[in-house]
C-alpha cells in the first residue's frame, strides 16, 4: 500500500465538471418550481353570460380549476345541469347557474347579472360570450345587436361598480376573426363583432382609472361538439374543406385552445394588458397586426 486513502483522492476535471453541472441542474429545477406562473384566480368571482357549452363551458372549467367561483346561464335546463356537473368536477369553487334567456329583454338580463353578483359576493371578472351565432342568427341584425352588443353594454353598466371594488377588475369580450377580414359574406355577425372590438378598445381607456382592464379575444374557425363548424362540416362540406385548406397549421382549433387564452387574458397574471384584441386562429387571418 502507498498510504493514500479515498479521503485523499483529488477529483479529476471530468468529475468536477459533472458535479458542477449536476448542481446547476438542481438549482435550475428548484428555481423553475419557485417561479411557476400563478394566474391569481383563486377566490375570484367570474360572471359569464352563457357558458353551458363550447368555448364558454371550456373557459368556466378552467376558471374553476384555478379556484375561481363562477356564475353562468343557459336557455335550457338540461344544459345547465350537465355543465354545472362538469364545472363542479373541475374545481372546488362555488357555481351559480340557472335557466335564463336573453331574449327576455334588457331589464331581465340586468336583474340576472345583479343576482349573479349577489350569489357570488361580487364580481372580479365579466366574460361576454353571448352571441347571435349561438342561435344561428348571424344574419339577423336586431338579434345580433341585442346579443353581441347590448349584452356587452348592459353587462358593463351593471357590473362596473362591482369590478371597480375588485383589486383585479377585468372584462373580456368574445369577438371573432370574421370582424377582421372579409369572411363568407357581408352579414350582421361580422359587422357587429367589429363594433364590439371598437367598443372594448374605447372602454379600456374609460375604465382604466378605476382599475378595470378590458380586452377582446377573437377566435377563428374553432370546431367542437355542437358548434357552428361541426354543423358546417355536416351541411356545408365545401365551405368546411375550403376553410381547412387555408389553415397554415392544417387543422381547425378546438374549444380548450381558445378557453386558455380567455382565462389568461382575464386573469390578474397580466395586470398591464388592456385594450388588446387577442387573435386565436392558427394563422388563418393574413393581415399584419399593429
Amino acid at each position: 500500500m502507498n498510504g493514500t486513502t479515498a479521503r485523499d483522492h483529488t477529483p479529476t476535471f471530468d468529475e468536477c465538471a459533472r458535479r458542477l453541472l449536476s448542481a446547476i441542474a438542481v438549482g435550475v429545477i428548484k428555481a423553475l418550481g419557485e417561479v411557476a406562473m400563478d394566474l391569481g384566480l383563486k377566490g375570484k368571482k367570474v360572471i359569464m353570460n352563457g357558458g353551458a357549452h363550447g368555448l364558454g363551458l371550456a373557459s368556466l372549467k378552467l376558471f374553476a380549476a384555478e379556484g375561481a367561483d363562477v356564475a353562468f346561464f343557459s336557455r335550457k335546463d338540461d344544459k345547465i345541469e350537465a355543465a354545472k356537473k362538469e364545472i363542479d368536477a373541475a374545481g372546488p369553487g362555488k357555481v351559480f347557474a340557472e335557466v335564463f334567456d336573453m331574449n327576455d329583454g334588457g331589464d331581465a338580463y340586468k336583474a340576472w347579472l345583479e343576482k349573479a353578483a349577489g350569489e357570488l359576493g361580487g364580481c372580479d371578472i365579466f366574460i361576454h360570450t353571448a352571441s347571435s351565432s349561438g342561435t344561428g342568427g348571424t344574419g339577423d341584425w336586431q338579434n345580433g345587436l341585442d346579443m353581441d352588443i347590448m349584452g356587452a353594454v348592459n353587462g358593463v353598466e351593471v357590473l362596473t361598480p362591482h369590478l371597480a371594488n375588485s383589486d383585479s377588475g377585468s372584462i373580456v369580450f368574445m369577438s371573432s376573426t370574421a370582424a377582421l377580414e372579409t369572411f363568407i359574406a357581408p352579414q350582421a355577425f361580422n359587422a357587429l363583432k367589429a363594433a364590439l372590438i371598437t367598443y372594448g378598445s374605447q372602454l379600456s381607456q374609460a375604465l382604466a382609472p378605476q382599475g378595470i382592464r378590458v380586452n377582446c379575444v377573437s377566435p377563428g374557425a374553432i370546431e367542437y361538439p355542437g358548434g357552428n363548424w361541426e354543423m358546417i362540416k355536416a351541411g356545408m362540406r365545401e365551405l368546411y374543406d375550403a376553410t381547412l385548406a387555408k389553415m397554415p397549421m392544417g387543422r381547425l382549433g378546438n374549444d380548450e385552445e381558445v378557453a386558455k387564452a380567455i382565462v389568461f387574458t382575464a386573469s390578474p397574471a397580466v395586470p398591464y394588458m388592456t385594450g388588446s384584441n387577442i387573435v386565436i386562429d392558427g394563422g388563418f387571418t393574413q393581415r399584419v397586426q399593429f
